[in-house]
């Protein structure tokens, strides 16, 4: 049995999961509702308040998408009740970060602004405080989308290892390389 496809899944008070004849998982809850489509061959069953994922057979097919599964399951259900976050840290001179509408504009060094419409699931905030970083957070209740879109941001100026500058999650540990040394 895979690990974390055999793992239970309990559902919070004020979610309600619904399993439809094509397989498809609605999950809804006070913050929104979300859908996915799981594979035929994936079993979802839905008793005493708790929701397990089961496979057919063992072929590693089978075994790969029971866990996979059961993982967007619960992402799903964690999203509609509790939602997810992500913070990313502007680390750099001139670095600076606001919100206009679901546009977030970012200067990075680069000799113009960069632009990024933020989809209608994703909300943003950008802070900035003196004497600190800019840090912009970002809320969704989808964790997939949340990730690729804090993804993009960060693909935007990734985080060199010398002065440490560019855009990282809150917390990512950087591995620094030594800089060049004077001879003699």
């Amino acid at each position: 049995m895979s690990r974390i496809g055999k793992l239970p899944i309990s559902v919070p008070a004020g979610v309600a999961i619904s399993v439809d004849k094509d397989n498809a998982v609605t999950v809804k809850g006070p913050k929104g509702s979300l859908t996915t489509q799981v594979d035929r061959d994936i079993t979802v069953a839905i008793e005493d308040g708790t929701l397990t994922v089961t496979r057919p057979t063992e072929q590693k097919r089978h075994k790969a998408m029971h866990g996979l599964y059961r993982s967007l399951i619960n992402n799903m259900v964690t999203g509609v009740s509790a939602g997810f976050e992500k913070k990313l840290e502007l680390v750099g001179v001139g670095y600076k970060a606001s919100l206009v509408g679901s546009t977030l504009e970012l200067a990075l060094g680069y000799s113009h602004n960069v632009y990024i419409a933020l989809p209608g699931e994703v909300s943003a905030t950008a802070v900035t405080e003196k004497g600190k970083n800019p840090i912009v957070t970002l809320n969704s209740i989808d964790n997939q989308l949340l990730g690729q879109v804090a993804a993009k941001i960060r693909s935007l100026r990734k985080v060199e290892p010398y002065k440490g500058k560019g855009v990282r999650f809150v917390g990512e540990i950087i591995r620094r390389k030594a800089g060049k040394t004077a001879s003699k």
